[in-house]
């Protein structure tokens, strides 16, 4: 995998706003563990698994940050997994962590914010 271009894709699929796009990157099982979560929801929760699960959660932050728009900062490559620094909404700096299953799709991310 070449882990530059899929950090542009990622990045682009994001600031298009088209769950659709974005959701192309994702296995049907994907589970994502990240502290937005609970900020987004109010709750108690912070990892979510599922398409649907992510896609409600997904488009609720869509919906609340209409102005998103991410900043690819650097990108690497590990085993069978890429981690992204970025610029993301409120001036925060994101890392998330994807590791792909055997078709090359996201089926895990750990997200993490300063």
């Amino acid at each position: 995998m070449d882990h530059q271009k899929f950090a542009e894709e990622w990045i682009k699929a994001w600031n298009s706003h088209n769950l659709d796009i974005i959701f192309s990157h994702y296995s049907d099982d994907i589970e994502i563990v990240t502290p937005m979560i609970k900020l987004a929801t109010g709750g108690k929760e912070s990892s979510l698994k599922g398409k649907s699960a992510v896609r409600g959660y997904w488009k609720a932050a869509l919906e609340k940050y209409p102005d998103l728009h991410f900043e690819l900062i650097k990108s690497t490559e590990g085993v069978d997994s890429v981690a992204l620094f970025y610029k993301s909404i409120m001036d925060k700096h994101a890392m998330e962590v994807m590791f792909f299953n055997e078709d090359g799709k996201i089926n895990k991310m750990y997200a993490h914010y300063d």
